[in-house]
């Protein structure tokens, strides 16, 4: 049995002696006697549910049998929507919430403490959409110029590591994850110059490389990659048979590891004075919108991306019509009031 916290059940959760208040209090007991809950924990649920019990106080209700799964929907509108005493909470705070009344009343059902559990069919809100976000053409060239800029074997590898990024969409684990089989880019015609990447739960595609991506990673595959491989007689610990088939090698010729991708992109973009935040997915959010932005059709961009579902790319297309809104209320003569 966990040991109570002294203090941890201390104050009333909320005035008068009612049912409702009562059984709160013993499930309160509960988390930390026989769940074990932290302190902090305890105290979160406590606040939850004052403000529960508040609400069923607004609304005459002092016996759990008297609460209905509309009462429960009420309260999350009401948490959603806010009061003279409390400002609005967003999804995931008051899902916190709701989630702490359904453990509540499905303690109560199990207990004994009430005839039925209301709050079964109440579901948390969604979390908020969070849009990808990405950089601007601008933006993407100046990291892109900025990361070979020194003309050394690191510095041409991380070209054609971020050309690849952003010329065909990997996923950073996709893009290290590549040998130099894996891209075909000899044939005379470029419509045949293509990569194939083996993105989540081992599927597969083949992507088109642009001429962008396919010069600079040839530039590397001449005067960069050669140098990385002969990091192997000067000590580089990678195994032999991974040296000779990765695409993007590190400084002492192993495989480029996903973090180290990331380190790459981040100080090109310190060094391109790019002050939008810059994460691992940035190029790949970037390819997607900028392809939305020039007209390409929204399937066709889930392929390139590899979505199984076209809902997953179809995020996207909210950022272009942000875009779309700001360029419309910024040039229509007659968007302003």
């Amino acid at each position: 049995m966990a040991e109570v916290v002294p203090g941890a059940l201390a104050g009333s959760v909320a005035t008068g002696p009612n049912a409702v208040v009562r059984a709160v209090r013993t499930y309160l007991d509960h988390l930390v006697v026989e769940r074990g809950l932290a302190p902090n924990s305890v105290s979160s649920y406590r606040r939850d549910l004052r403000r529960y019990l508040d609400h069923l106080d607004r609304l005459g209700i002092s016996s759990l049998d008297a609460v209905s799964e509309q009462t429960i929907s009420g309260f999350l509108m009401a948490l959603r929507e806010g009061d003279r005493d409390h400002q609005p909470l967003s999804a995931s705070s008051a899902g916190r919430t709701v989630v702490a009344v359904r453990g509540f009343h499905k303690f109560a059902l199990a207990d004994g403490l009430a005839t039925s559990d209301p709050s079964a069919g109440v579901r948390p809100p969604p979390p908020a959409k969070r849009l990808p976000k990405a950089i601007s053409l601008g933006d993407v060239e100046r990291i892109l110029d900025a990361a070979g800029s020194a003309g050394t074997a690191l510095a041409l590898r991380d070209r054609a590591l971020l050309e690849v990024l952003y010329g065909t969409g990997a996923r950073i684990s996709e893009a290290v994850g590549l040998d130099v089989d894996d891209l075909e880019l000899e044939s005379d015609d470029p419509a045949a110059h293509t990569v194939l990447l083996r993105g989540k739960g081992s599927k597969e595609r083949v992507v088109p490389v642009g001429s962008y991506a396919r010069e600079a990673v040839r530039a590397y595959l001449v005067r960069g990659r050669p140098d990385l491989l002969a990091a192997t007689a000067s000590g580089g610990r990678g195994a032999p048979a991974e040296k000779a088939g990765a695409m993007f090698l590190n400084a002492r010729g192993g495989r480029l590891s996903r973090q180290s991708a990331w380190a790459v992109i981040v100080r090109a973009a310190e060094r391109a004075g790019v002050s939008a935040e810059v994460s691992p997915h940035t190029l790949r959010h970037s390819f997607a919108t900028h392809l939305l932005e020039g007209g390409a059709d929204v399937r066709v961009v889930q392929e390139l991306l590899g979505h199984a579902s076209v809902t997953t790319t179809q995020v996207y297309t909210l950022v272009t019509v942000d875009s779309l809104r700001e360029v419309y209320a910024a040039s229509h003569p007659r968007a302003q009031g």
